[in-house]
């Protein structure tokens, strides 16, 4: 540990690091990671004049309601692999065949398989909308939005911007503004999440303060270094779960790493920051007015409380408050993340 009361105090531990990099060497399968992805459904489209990688699961059930379910940063497609069975088979994983969805999981330009804009405009609205046309293409004229992290923005902008299609959306990070009017009278729950903001502001968000103004100059170190990209990535795996101080309390170092290998194999650094470029001080809180599901899990980034939900939202059909799990949803509890998707849309279907 270099200096610092805590293991993690200036950025990830060097006997954390080492253990992880030995294991990518020496232990980890990428090709057990490519047959997952393959066995599922891999996709490309061009829309509006980029490449867009997608997962498309479709459900043996016909009346299934097609979803599409949006990553974030440092996240990738990868988050959602243990939940696209029981969200298109819920037979087949104990559950009710009316919960059923067709997934589509695109990976944001930028990111992953997808192509790299080679000019600007590619921030959250544009991407909604070509979301819009990705369903439509795929021959769903209705469907669902789900989303954490820039996912959770994409799908807000489908939501204000793109409603005609719309059954409703669902987000496990809703950006929300605090209610003034309730700043007298704040509950324990709105001023613990005002103090993980401060907490955010004076000590997290120095990534986000690089990645939307430099993404390039970072894109380099990044990109020549596979522990320095291992390194900014876990970090916020530490940071964002809910790990009990060590990001492999709560995803193994095989799932750590494949999300990782995303990252590294597509050489995605730079491209996939210029999100943060594009859109990151631009924040929209449009009101949204299609039918809504939230879902608050306990170390997320930014949490919002029912209320303030309300005054954005003004058809709040769910607000799940869960007793564990961060900002990875699906990819640390993937069995309440099921379970709050499947209760946001009951009665959006």
């Amino acid at each position: 540990m270099a200096g610092g009361d805590q293991p993690w105090s200036q950025g990830m531990p060097l006997g954390i690091t080492r253990e992880l990099a030995d294991h990518w060497r020496d232990d980890y399968d990428w090709r057990r990671l490519e047959r997952q992805l393959n066995d599922l459904g891999q996709f490309r489209t061009t829309i509006d004049g980029l490449g867009i990688h997608f997962l498309h699961v479709r459900s043996p059930e016909a009346d299934a309601l097609p979803l599409v379910v949006t990553h974030g940063w440092p996240g990738s497609v990868v988050e959602f692999l243990k939940v696209v069975g029981p969200l298109s088979d819920p037979v087949a994983h104990g559950g009710d065949a009316a919960d059923a969805f067709h997934v589509v999981c695109p990976s944001l330009p930028g990111f992953g398989w997808s192509d790299k804009p080679t000019e600007p405009g590619w921030g959250v609205l544009r991407i909604a909308a070509a979301w819009e046309q990705l369903m439509l293409r795929l021959g769903y004229e209705r469907f669902g939005a789900q989303g954490g992290d820039w996912g959770s923005m994409v799908t807000a902008a489908l939501g204000s911007g793109h409603p005609e299609h719309l059954a409703g959306i669902h987000m496990n990070m809703p950006l929300v503004l605090p209610d003034p009017a309730t700043m007298d009278d704040l509950t324990e729950t709105e001023l613990a999440s005002l103090a993980a903001f401060d907490h955010y502001q004076q000590w997290d968000n120095g990534y986000s303060t690089q990645q939307s103004t430099r993404p390039q100059t970072l894109g380099y170190g990044l990109t020549d270094s596979p522990v320095g990209q291992m390194a900014w990535i876990v970090e916020k795996f530490w940071a964002w779960t809910d790990c009990d101080g060590d990001p492999r309390n709560a995803l193994t170092a095989d799932e750590l790493l494949d999300n990782v290998m995303v990252y590294w194999t597509t050489r995605s650094a730079a491209s996939s920051a210029r999100l943060y470029w594009e859109s990151f001080k631009q924040p929209d809180f449009s009101p949204i007015s299609v039918p809504v599901g939230c879902s608050i899990f306990p170390k997320e980034i930014f949490r919002t409380s029912r209320r303030w939900a309300e005054q954005r939202f003004s058809d709040l059909r769910h607000f799940g408050e869960l007793d564990r799990g961060g900002h990875f949803a699906a990819f640390e509890q993937p069995g309440l993340f099921v379970d709050e998707v499947r209760s946001a849309f009951a009665s959006m279907r």
